[in-house]
């Protein structure tokens, strides 16, 4: 009887022994929020619904592909990297709750860009209390570029971009200027902006009106602007809204010169404005996404290609870099990696050159990691000329 136990005891010993490295591993992975023995797991809460739907869609193939990229090669330290994206719609309060559900269920290490300016108002409070990482929100608010501990934006501000298009609509002479903007947090701190930068060189808009995020009052909007006949228009507005003020604006008032942000126009809807889009001058944050002397581009390309996808947009290739900065982070961060290391690694990036692009942080908030700002005219293909 006594031998009977010994072997007994002896064998479930032996068995705890064989468990006991996948144990230590398992606990090891549950220190870090999002990572297993085999994935790391980046959370992003954008539009996959309604009038922003396309920044959502070039955030799936963009960082997609940055993604399918580096695992095809083995991934980051052995493991893959998977995106989980989930629908907000636009909706702050939705994104909120998207949000919320990461960081109950521990189930990512780190969000990359979360879409829209509302809706990353009200998230980052959460994410900052939270201790989780955020890397290039899509948003260029000056609001949100505070000193935050756990946010690492990639793009340039909405400020550099509107400061960029009035100097150019002024340097053409053009001293009859009007500001459309989309009736949200968003619209309305561009449209601040825009005063303030008219102010300075002695303007002030020629009309100023808030576009409604459905675009239910785009006639009343038309109206305003019909009959303060503006030399120029900026479009402070963004997602499918915009299509209709585009046309709206050539229609009612022919001749008008219209200029707006990167975010102003959705990349699907370029090539239908068909001939209405020439001569709409438009903020590039990232360079053009179809000129391959950059290398940056040329890596763009080819991993989009790889996953089957040979339609190249500004918004994808934004995704693309974004997703290509955490990757750096994460490979920096090592093995070992949780959301403390990771914060460390993004804030030793100095002079990141990624091909064309460099992005670089200066180790204390605000994160700011690149200020590049292009200028280009669309013809009527919906893609930039010159």
């Amino acid at each position: 009887m006594q031998r009977r136990q010994f072997v007994l005891h002896a064998g479930r010993a032996a068995a705890l022994a064989a468990t006991a490295p996948a144990l230590v591993a398992q606990a090891q992975s549950q220190d870090a929020p999002g990572v297993t023995a085999k994935a790391i797991n980046i959370g992003c809460s954008a539009p996959l619904s309604g009038p922003l739907v396309d920044f959502g869609k070039d955030i799936q193939s963009g960082a997609g592909a940055a993604f399918a990229e580096v695992n095809a090669r083995g991934g980051v330290h052995g493991r893959s990297v998977q995106l989980q994206i989930l629908d907000d719609g636009y909706v702050p309060e939705r994104s909120v709750v998207n949000v919320k559900k990461f960081i109950a269920d521990a189930s990512v290490l780190a969000l990359l860009s979360c879409v829209g300016t509302p809706n990353n108002t009200a998230t980052i409070p959460l994410i900052e209390d939270a201790g989780l990482p955020e890397v290039a929100p899509v948003t260029g608010a000056a609001s949100l570029r505070k000193n935050w501990r756990n946010v690492f934006h990639v793009r340039a501000s909405y400020s550099d971009e509107v400061h960029r298009l009035i100097d150019r609509l002024t340097g053409m002479g053009l001293n009859g200027i009007g500001i459309v903007y989309l009736d949200n947090g968003y619209g309305r701190e561009l449209l601040d902006v825009g005063t303030k930068a008219l102010a300075a060189k002695g303007l002030q808009p020629a009309v100023q009106t808030a576009l409604a995020t459905d675009g239910k009052n785009l006639a009343q909007v038309l109206s305003a602007v019909a009959q303060a006949r503006p030399a120029a228009v900026l479009l402070a507005t963004a997602g499918t809204v915009s299509v209709g003020l585009v046309h709206g604006l050539k229609k009612d008032v022919p001749g008008v010169l219209m200029a707006g942000l990167s975010v102003s126009l959705p990349s699907s809807s370029l090539e239908g404005l068909g001939e209405d889009a020439r001569g709409l001058a438009l903020t590039m944050v990232v360079p053009d996404p179809t000129k391959t002397k950059v290398q940056v581009v040329r890596d763009y390309q080819a991993a989009m290609r790889a996953k089957g996808n040979g339609e190249f947009t500004q918004g994808s290739l934004e995704a693309y870099i974004n997703a290509r900065v955490l990757l750096e982070g994460l490979d920096r961060a090592g093995k070992d990696v949780t959301q403390a290391k990771l914060r460390t690694a993004l804030a030793g990036i100095r002079d990141l050159n990624l091909g064309g692009f460099t992005v670089s942080y200066g180790g204390q908030p605000p994160f700011v990691g690149s200020r590049y700002i292009d200028l280009g005219v669309l013809g009527a293909t919906g893609r930039f000329i010159g």
